[in-house]
């Protein structure tokens, strides 16, 4: 009795390892110049990107994920003067491919995630009552090394469809965006029920 109680729990818990995750990560962001108006132009590189999300695995391979992003940017040299805050929340499907990647070092893990979502452009300054807001896809592919047994150290490289209408440049797109972003961020994530990497 007592080995069938040892062996049910046991399985159990493998069932549950890595089950949910929370994640965090700060990076970088590359607006596409397509989504400004004439006279506007943003840097190719800004400084910060903050990515906060929750994972939920209901397969070894398959799962999902509900994530919040914030970028800011800001003009490039010899243009119009702006920044903006750029603010995204996504719902998307998550695929670990890593058990069947045989030749991937040990504590090493690759996921790929997609899915539909919301953005929220708020120029700051002067162009502050510009606000946009509009559909958007997302997809990305995160590299993960396992440290601990509920902890890893990640990089994701994800890029943002935009998908806004076209503005009115006189009346209200000055210092405002509706284009694609790319992301680039580093950051760790948290098992939240059982451990990642178990010996």
């Amino acid at each position: 009795m007592a080995l069938l109680l040892f062996v049910s729990t046991f399985a159990f818990a493998q069932r549950d390892i890595n089950k949910w995750k929370a994640q965090i990560a700060i990076g970088l962001n590359g607006p596409s110049q397509s989504g400004f108006v004439d006279g506007f132009e943003g840097k190719s590189v800004n400084f910060p990107t903050v990515n906060l999300g929750f994972q939920r695995m209901f397969k070894p391979q398959f799962g999902a994920k509900l994530d919040f992003g914030f970028n800011r940017f800001s003009n490039a040299d010899n243009t119009a003067e702006f920044k903006a805050n750029y603010s995204r929340i996504n719902a998307q499907f998550v695929y670990d491919p890593t058990q069947s990647i045989t030749f991937l070092p040990e504590r090493l893990g690759v996921e790929a995630h997609a899915g539909p979502g919301f953005s929220f452009v708020k120029p700051l300054g002067n162009y502050g009552a510009n606000k946009l807001s509009f559909l958007n896809v997302m997809a990305g592919f995160e590299v993960h090394y396992g440290i601990t047994k509920r902890m890893s150290i990640y990089t994701d490289v994800s890029y943002i469809l935009g998908l806004g209408k076209d503005f009115d440049p006189i009346t209200k797109g000055y210092g405002s965006f509706n284009g694609n972003l790319l992301n680039v961020t580093f950051g760790v994530t948290f098992s939240l029920s059982g451990c990642q990497y178990c010996d």
